[in-house]
């Protein structure tokens, strides 16, 4: 009896390491087949961003809001590198692992459970935004931008922000009824918040309302966060930033777990 009794506590035991790290294995063995494509995808649209906004508005405004233009956008495109390498690798590749691979099918069939599916790929996507969110701030390096202490933070900013950005992506996919919805997703939500979030111009600029909603874009707190660890850190609102992206990473977890198991498991 006493056998069956801790071999229930097991059973129910959440977040459980092996579960997750098997999960994270089988992701790098198959991402050794592919890393060349992701890695070139998920750094060059941001770089090329880099060079066009930096060198081609660069040579008209060449400082903006205190910063050289290329230093401005330079830092400022970490963000937009960690969305492209977690929110749409995330959207797609979970919508074609549940419905076409039927990869998660067969990882529910050992002992791993969707709360600890869904955190294993969203540890793993973000780890890889961690890493490609520095390509266009190493771009920019080579163009002027001094290097600094404070860079060495930009890695776990973009790892947090990867993080919620990775399970934004696992969310929509599971609530999504075909590939064809990601464009609604993609033209009237990210696309705005793209646009909004302090990469090419400071909001400052903008109207008053579009400041306010600027607040609740998690992709404007990390250029934040990110330009002023380049620059220096400005305390408390720094913290507020820091605060947000955790809040968001958090909640958007547990909605993609939600989501995922309603798909998978309801």
């Amino acid at each position: 009896m006493a056998t069956r009794s801790v071999a229930r506590k097991v059973t129910l035991g959440r977040l459980e390491r092996p579960a997750i790290t098997g999960v994270l294995v089988r992701e790098v063995v198959n991402f050794s087949s592919y890393w060349r494509s992701a890695t070139f995808s998920s750094t060059v649209e941001p770089t090329v961003y880099l060079l066009a906004f930096g060198f081609g508005f660069g040579s008209l405004v060449s400082t903006i809001g205190g910063y050289d233009y290329v230093d401005f956008v330079g830092t400022g495109v970490v963000a937009t590198a960690v969305l492209f390498s977690s929110a749409f690798p995330a959207m797609f590749g979970t919508f074609v692992k549940y419905q076409f691979q039927r990869t998660y099918d067969a990882i529910l069939a050992a002992p791993v459970d969707t709360e600890e599916l869904v955190t294993a790929e969203a540890l793993w996507i973000a780890t890889r935004a961690g890493v490609y969110g520095n390509v266009p701030m190493i771009v920019a390096i080579f163009f002027g931008l001094e290097p600094s202490w404070g860079m060495l933070l930009v890695p776990f900013i973009a790892w947090i922000a990867g993080f919620g950005w990775a399970c934004f992506g696992i969310a929509i996919a599971g609530y999504a009824k075909s590939i064809e919805n990601f464009s609604y997703v993609i033209s009237a939500v990210l696309t705005p918040l793209f646009l909004v979030a302090g990469t090419f111009f400071p909001i400052e600029g903008l109207p008053e309302w579009a400041q306010v909603l600027a607040q609740f874009n998690p992709l404007y707190h990390c250029v934040e966060l990110v330009r002023n660890a380049v620059f220096g850190l400005e305390g408390w609102e720094d913290l507020v930033s820091l605060g947000v992206l955790i809040a968001w990473g958090l909640f958007l977890w547990r909605v993609a777990i939600h989501a995922m198991q309603r798909k998978l498991v309801n």
